[in-house]
């Protein structure tokens, strides 16, 4: 079953996107938002997004958040135990089995993929 939502990057977005996945699985519920965290941190506030969540074909869930703005790439930082900001790509890092992203035009689409099926 795939899941696809369309909402505005914002803070308060962030709870909300967690309790529409809340049927999902908590690796899935914290990717997601970590990912529109991202658009929020380095796309800017108030960009539409688009989330989806679906099974793979190896029984797997994917995860994927759409923006507007090829440019803005994620890095995958190590931060220390002082900085402030740099870990949210790192933790999807360790809990993902793999995410990327793939470029558009006029967007670009970041995903990932965790162990088990889309819904717990």
């Amino acid at each position: 079953m795939t899941v696809e939502l369309h909402l505005l990057a914002s803070p308060k977005a962030v709870p909300e996107l967690r309790h529409r996945l809340r049927h999902h699985a908590y690796d899935v519920r914290l990717c997601a938002t970590e990912l529109v965290t991202n658009v929020i941190d380095h796309v800017g506030e108030g960009t539409p997004v688009t989330v989806r969540v679906l099974g793979t074909a190896d029984g797997h869930t994917r995860i994927e958040v759409t923006d507007p703005d090829p440019r803005a790439l994620p890095l995958l930082l190590r931060a220390t135990t002082t900085d402030e900001h740099g870990r949210g790509m790192a933790l999807l890092d360790a809990l993902a089995r793999r995410w990327g992203v793939e470029q558009g035009a006029d967007r670009k689409t970041v995903w990932c993929e965790v162990n088990g099926p889309a819904q717990s």
